[in-house]
């Protein structure tokens, strides 16, 4: 594979390489490393002789199982106070869908408040050791109502500003303090090499020489640069680099998948943000679910331990991600002594800690764990709690920046994230049209312009960034809004159309278009374009043209996509990838003043290239650092090819049915329980199991989106299944929070109970799940019913071998509409099932 950008040598020396087109792959594959190869890094001095020494004598003090509690963290929602005052846990976290009392939409005084209880629990042990909290404050403070949102990495890596990255991490950072967490499990600091990956979004750039000169900057920002002094004396919190090593160079970009590149490109590549991560004194590092060369990283013990912690001298603690032990060959989430005599320091096991705290304990009581690694890995952890200043600095509430909600977006402090939004904007083609007058009257148009959620994508309020409102963003601004203030400001008119009917004839349209949010699993993509009916705003686009309306094409995007058909209807394309909280900072760049003139020029350049097609290997639209400025004046256009060379697919692999179609390959059936009498539904009207289950056409969301069946009951029974021959894996979906959300309508009350369950590959599926909540549905009413994926595994299902992920089965008589099966977050679900079995 040619990389056609190399690392500067001015930022990593010891990973230099020519600046012509360089192959990275010259070495044999193997999962074995060569640690004198890669660059010896000189470590900060972080803590004083007196703070060693505190820590050492902490340790002396330590009972095995106090020094176990410090290396397993556990889930706010799967945790209590009381758990960790008797189990000693030495850390809590709140995954993307947890939050104060199972609400993630908690109010801000809530998480402090949860925040003091854990603290005062965790004091009550002797000797007393605070417990520390990791929150995913990935663009801000992003699981708090109100916080700041700024730009998603990719967005920053258009900007070119390590400046502003170093600002942006300390307004988080300050943010953070205000609800009484010290840990954030950022900067992502991973180089993706191909953006089908979900993730892509969270990387600055797939150039390791621009995402190595962020780094530090990020890391100065939230822990402030690196001394003895405590961490929390200033307004700063540990950091987090993430996700040790090469997640995003996985075959195919799948999440959670294995990088076969070799050592080389894995230490050229890959490895170079590290070097500026080391030098800044991270506080923490976070390993991979990946693997490298078919082994998990959170299991090997050449990246952890020999490069990572003796080769670049990582002063600080590796924490893994969310239940990956459980990926290591030989390990389950409840059992992981492979990882732990591998480099790992603390187990994020956020639902699992219980189990795994019982088996660590007696591992390490055997002789499976040795003593001497335990002792390190708990001294590693005492070494970042002191410097961050925990022993000292009492409970949460009582810390500077606590209880200071005035802070949470502050309006300096969005003033800061819209300057990142117009740094970040990159211009794709511009024949013209651009600055717009802000005295006109503008048409805004398309499905994304006035929703927050969407322009802030995932890892925001929720895991996937779905299941909110714009009532959900107090003092965020939505595109719309900034446009219609804007052009108000200036004396002119605006007009929300989503669909382009305009009232009054518009002087020129900007039609906002593109992504929905995602996160990790759901993010994954097949190639490089959009859902079909994500493109319905091209037609928009056509359709003002043709009546002669100038329009500008804005793409929300958390990744560059093969648009072609929008860059050639659009007068003007500009790309905003994933802007947060401050939509004004889009109009900023968009209209001139009274003088005609820009008020702000576009500064941002791709930090990948855009593709020509939708192959994630075709050729290259646009390269690495391309984009257009106002003072480049009109630039003519040639048009685009609309062949996206790999047919229509721009579908998720976690989408099983969706407006009354089943995803491709997969197919929709009615049989008897036993498998017999089988109907394949592939149009409707349709009759099946001997005429007594009529299948019809009904409407959700549009006309005839849902499919309606009607089934009598019969001692033989029924089952409805999503199937397809090749079996699927579900295993990493499993691991993480993900449900199957099937979103129905009870249309009368069934007569017997209702099961459901999933079929598996030549193997027992397990035992089926009652649903209860699918007969306590009110009828007539459109819920998203959502089950656990675990609730199947706990039947005994094999999860990695999927042919069937929706079956409903009953002996009675059924009638209820289906309009979307898919993979989701609990957010997402308005009814989740209590996965009873017999």
């Amino acid at each position: 594979m040619l990389y056609t950008t190399a690392i500067a040598a001015t930022t990593c020396p010891a990973l230099a390489v020519p600046s012509t087109q360089m192959a990275v792959a010259s070495d044999a594959p193997s999962s074995a490393v060569h640690p004198q190869q890669w660059p010896e890094v000189a470590y900060p001095q972080v803590l004083t002789a007196s703070g060693e020494a505190h820590v050492r004598a902490l340790l002396a003090r330590m009972s095995v199982e106090q020094k176990v509690g410090q290396i397993i963290q556990a889930d706010i929602g799967s945790v209590t106070p009381q758990d960790v005052r008797k189990f000693h846990l030495g850390s809590v976290l709140n995954g993307g869908n947890s939050g104060p009392g199972g609400n993630d939409l908690a109010p801000a005084r809530d998480w402090l408040v949860l925040a003091d209880a854990f603290y005062a629990a965790s004091m009550e042990s002797t000797p007393a050791i605070p417990i520390i909290w990791g929150t995913d404050a990935v663009h801000g403070h992003s699981n708090i109502v109100g916080a700041t949102l700024f730009p998603h990495n990719v967005g920053l890596g258009a900007a070119r500003d390590p400046g502003l990255i170093e600002r942006i991490g300390q307004i988080t950072a300050i943010e953070i303090r205000v609800t009484g967490q010290e840990w954030t499990f950022a900067p992502t600091v991973t180089v993706p090499q191909d953006y089908r990956w979900g993730r892509a979004y969270e990387g600055y750039s797939s150039d390791p020489a621009l995402v190595a000169s962020y780094v530090g900057s990020m890391i100065r920002g939230l822990q402030g640069p690196p001394s003895t002094a405590p961490i929390l004396a200033g307004p700063h919190v540990a950091a987090s680099t993430k996700h040790f090593l090469a997640d995003g160079a996985t075959i195919d970009g799948k999440d959670q998948g294995d990088a076969t590149v070799s050592e080389l490109e894995l230490r050229l590549i890959h490895g170079a943000p590290y070097i500026p991560a080391m030098e800044n004194g991270v506080a923490t590092v976070m390993t991979s679910f990946s693997s490298w060369q078919g082994v998990k990283i959170a299991g090997h013990k050449g990246l952890v331990t020999d490069i990572l912690k003796e080769r670049m001298n990582f002063g600080g603690f590796v924490v893994t991600d969310w239940n990956a032990h459980g990926q290591v060959a030989g390990c389950s989430n409840a059992s992981c002594p492979v990882a732990a005599n591998a480099g790992i320091d603390m187990f994020m096991a956020p639902d699992s800690w219980r189990a795994l705290y019982a088996s660590t304990l007696a591992e390490v009581k055997d002789g499976t764990i040795p003593m001497a690694r335990l002792d390190d890995a708990v001294m590693r952890v005492l070494r970042v709690k002191q410097r961050l200043g925990l022993f000292a600095a009492g409970k949460p509430s009582a810390r500077a920046y606590s209880g200071r909600y005035g802070l949470l977006g502050a309006p300096e402090h969005r003033a800061v994230a819209r300057e990142a939004v117009r740094k970040s904007l990159v211009l794709l083609k511009n024949t013209g049209i651009l600055p717009l007058k802000p005295q006109s009257h503008i048409l805004v148009a398309g499905d994304g312009a006035d929703d927050i959620a969407r322009q802030s994508g995932g890892w925001t309020l929720s895991w996937q960034g779905t299941g909110l409102d714009n009532s959900d963003f107090p003092g965020a601004t939505s595109l719309w809004r900034g446009i219609e203030q804007n052009v108000a400001a200036a004396g002119g008119s605006a007009e929300l159309a989503p669909d382009g009917d305009y009232k009054e004839r518009p002087d020129a349209a900007i039609v906002v278009f593109g992504e929905t949010p995602y996160a990790e699993f759901q993010g994954d993509i097949p190639s490089l374009q959009l859902r079909p009916e994500l493109r319905r705003p091209f037609a928009t686009m056509r359709k003002l043209k043709a009546a002669g309306i100038p329009v500008v094409a804005v793409m929300i995007t958390g990744r560059p996509l093969f648009v072609n058909e929008a860059l050639n209807e659009a007068d003007a394309f500009v790309t905003v990838w994933l802007p947060g909280s401050e939509g004004a900072g889009v109009a900023d760049l968009m209209f001139a003043r009274q003088d005609g003139r820009a008020t702000f020029d576009f500064q941002g350049r791709l930090p990948t290239a855009w593709p020509a097609t939708a192959r994630h290997d075709g050729p290259t639209l646009f390269p690495f650092g391309y984009g257009l400025t106002y003072a480049d004046g009109p630039q003519p256009w040639k048009t685009l090819s609309q062949d996206s060379h790999v047919g229509d697919d721009g579908g998720t692999g976690g989408v099983y049915f969706d407006k009354g179609r089943t995803a491709a390959s997969w197919s929709l059936t009615v049989s008897k329980a036993d498998g017999g009498d089988p109907l394949r539904v592939t149009t409707v009207p349709a009759t099946g199991l001997s005429g007594r289950a009529s299948i019809n056409a009904t409407d959700h969301t549009v006309q005839e989106s849902a499919r309606q069946f009607v089934i009598a009951a019969d001692p033989d029974g029924a089952a409805i299944e999503i199937n397809a021959q090749n079996a699927v894996d579900l295993s990493r979906e499993t691991n993480g929070d993900v449900m199957l959300l099937a979103t129905m309508r009870l249309d009368a009350p069934p007569t017997a109970p209702v099961s459901m369950s999933v079929r598996c590959d030549g193997s027992d599926c397990g035992r089926p799940l009652h649903l209860p909540e699918f007969s306590a549905m009110m009828p007539g009413q459109w819920r998203v019913l959502g089950v656990p994926l675990k609730c199947f595994a706990a039947t005994g299902a094999d999860m990695a071998r999927i042919t069937a992920p929706f079956r409903l089965d009953t002996r009675g008589s059924l009638n209820f509409s289906l309009s979307r099966v898919a993979l989701g977050g609990g957010v997402e679900a308005d009814v989740v099932a209590k996965c009873a079995t017999d």
